[in-house]
Parts: C-alpha cells; sequence; structure tokens
C-alpha cells in the first residue's frame, strides 16, 4: 500500500467514533425536527377531526382523538349559513389585485436602491426603513379620511390601492437580493441594446424568482388572513373576505357551531397550503439568502 493510501486511510473524518458521532447528531437533530412538527401540527389535525365530527361527538367529554363516525354535514351547513362562496370570490380579488401590485411595485422600487447609487439614496433608504417602526395605527384615522373623502368607503379600492405603491419591507428584501445580481451583466445587457425596463424585466426578475416567490407567499398570506383592514372598509355582508366571515359566522350564533366553524376554517386555508406548494422549492431559497446577498 502507498504512502498516499495509508495516510487517506489514517484521516480522523473516516474513523468509526466520528461517524458515531455524526450519526447520533443527525438522529438528534432529526427527532427534534420531528417532534417540533408534531407539536406544529397539532393545530391543524384537531381542526380538521372537528370539521368531521357530529356535533354530539364534538360536545363529547373527554373528547375523542378520532371522529366516530365521520361526517361531512358540517361542510354544507358552513356553506349553507353565510355566502362563504362570495366571501371567497371576495377575497380572490383582492388578494390577487393586492400581491400583483405589491410584487411589481416593490420590486421595481427595490431594483432602483440596488442598482443606482446617487447621492442620497442611502439616506432615502434609511428613511424607507424607519418607516417599519411606526405602528399601522398611527396611519389608521387619517388614511380612513382620506379614503372617505375620495368616496373610496365600501369599495375594494382602500385595499388595492395602496399595494401599487409598494411594502418597506419587501422593498428590503427586493434590493438586498438585487444587490447580489452582477453589474456586469446589466451593463453588458444595456450595451448589447436593451432599455432600462429590459434589462429589469428579462435579466434581473428570473435570476430573483426566490425572492419573488417569497415575497408573494408572504403578501398572499397576510392579505388573505388581513381581517382588521376589510373590517373597517367594507360594511356589506356581500363584500365580506374570508377572516372577516368566519369571525362573523361565529358571532351570529348563540351557541358556537363549532363543526360548521372547522369545516369553514380548514377550506379558507387550502389556498394558502396550495400556494405554498407550488412555491415552496423558491421560498426556501429566497428566505435562505434574502439579505445575504451584497
Amino acid at each position: 500500500m502507498s504512502p498516499k493510501n495509508s495516510l487517506f486511510l489514517k484521516t480522523p473524518n473516516t474513523s468509526p467514533s466520528m461517524m458515531q458521532q455524526k450519526f447520533l447528531k443527525q438522529v438528534v437533530f432529526t427527532s427534534l425536527l420531528i417532534g417540533m412538527s408534531i407539536l406544529f401540527l397539532i393545530p391543524l389535525y384537531w381542526m380538521v377531526i372537528t370539521a368531521l365530527k357530529t356535533q354530539g361527538d364534538i360536545l363529547r367529554y373527554p373528547p375523542s382523538l378520532w371522529p366516530r363516525p365521520v361526517t361531512f354535514d358540517n361542510f354544507s351547513r358552513a356553506f349553507n349559513a353565510l355566502p362563504f362562496g362570495r366571501f371567497y370570490y371576495n377575497s380572490f380579488v383582492i388578494v390577487i389585485i393586492n400581491t400583483i401590485g405589491t410584487v411589481f411595485s416593490s420590486a421595481l422600487i427595490g431594483y432602483g436602491f440596488a442598482r443606482y447609487q446617487v447621492p442620497g439614496s442611502n439616506l432615502l433608504f434609511g428613511i424607507l426603513l424607519a418607516t417599519l417602526a411606526l405602528p399601522d395605527e398611527i396611519f389608521l384615522i387619517p388614511v380612513f379620511l382620506l379614503f372617505k373623502q375620495l368616496g373610496w368607503l365600501n369599495t375594494i379600492l382602500p385595499l388595492v390601492v395602496p399595494a401599487f405603491f409598494g411594502n418597506a419591507f419587501y422593498i428590503f428584501l427586493f434590493r438586498q437580493y438585487m444587490r447580489g445580481v452582477p453589474r456586469e451583466l446589466l451593463d453588458a445587457a444595456i450595451i448589447d441594446g436593451a432599455n432600462q425596463m429590459g434589462v429589469f424585466l428579462f435579466i434581473v426578475v428570473p435570476l430573483s424568482l426566490p425572492v419573488f416567490a417569497t415575497v408573494t407567499v408572504f403578501n398572499f398570506l397576510a392579505k388573505w388572513n388581513d381581517f382588521f383592514t376589510p373590517l373597517i372598509y367594507l360594511q356589506k355582508v356581500n363584500q365580506m373576505t374570508v377572516a372577516v366571515g368566519l369571525s362573523y359566522f361565529k358571532g351570529q350564533q348563540m351557541i358556537t357551531d363549532w363543526g360548521a366553524l372547522m369545516a369553514a376554517s380548514l377550506v379558507s386555508i387550502l389556498p394558502v397550503l396550495i400556494l405554498f406548494v407550488i412555491a415552496q422549492r423558491y421560498l426556501v431559497e429566497g428566505i435562505a439568502t434574502t439579505g445575504l446577498k451584497g
């Protein structure tokens, strides 16, 4: 055996003790992750089995860990009690328009901060980040009065128009990620005849898909679960979103129908779960790398 091979066999990384320690660490880490996952899945599991239980089974004590018998009557009762189909339509319209406006405007502004270093740009970016420290309650009354003067109450305009002016946190994410795009690549595209919008759409956007997916999922989740804003600006029942409709459904009952409420809640989270499954590869990459660029 050559000295090189003998030296290779004596490396600490291949010793049985090191392999055992590495294996034990992986077992402990995996067990911890599984335990935490089960802990976070317990509320979801309880919501699912409650939606599939009869009213008598729900009120039984001690509660059972599995519905006996399984029933789907809660879903029909939930959708017959209130127009949840209309609530879903309202939520999808508001969330999709809001997400498109937020993602496009925040990406464009973030690209501007990342691409152009002009005098005062860092100061403007600092002021932008400082707005994150201000609670939304500070703007509630003046913004409400503004929308009232514009005649936008009981319309979706207060819920979608502000999205087209960017979001400070998402602008920060886009700016940090886009700073990692090689400047030489952008300059080469301009030399080849592309304008600034073409560079943004055909070079920067394809290279920034992870952060686009991250912002899309974050904004979709935030607006889909938004309860306060639709409650303030929308007053009619047929204008309600899913989040407001669930609370209204619960408030209409002298004794809450937990089976119907859990059935409606289960259906309400399906769009978010589907979006996460579709975008999870880009989402994980975006979360892992955003903020480390530049």
